[in-house]
């Protein structure tokens, strides 16, 4: 069972959030509350799924590229990017500089 400090420092790590400050500790509370919704669902004798189309047939289409050479019109409507790469969910931990990224993966 893990401490409750290494679920925080977990949690930190996957939303890039530091919840070690008021700003860090208001996401983490308004996303709490966002999943409590989840409970006033009364799922008794609910089966799980394993996707919400399990019961219908799925027709593929071909794989054909009708459009292409749009990354910078699609990149503008990034919040945040790091090269070419949308940067999700914007937390308050700040990325690792270009120059630092090398040592960042190889410590990791």
């Amino acid at each position: 069972q893990p401490v409750a400090g290494d679920v925080l420092e977990h949690l930190e790590q996957l939303a890039l959030v530091d919840f070690r400050d008021a700003e860090g500790v208001e996401r983490l509370r308004r996303a709490i509350q966002f999943a409590d919704q989840l409970h006033e669902v009364n799922t008794d004798g609910v089966e799980p799924m394993d996707s919400v189309l399990e019961d219908r047939c799925l027709y593929l289409r071909e794989d054909d590229v009708t459009e292409g050479n749009c990354v910078n019109e699609l990149l503008k409507n990034a919040r945040e990017k790091v090269e070419e790469y949308f940067v999700a969910p914007p937390g308050n931990i700040p990325l690792p500089k270009l120059e630092e990224r090398e040592t960042f993966r190889q410590g990791s």
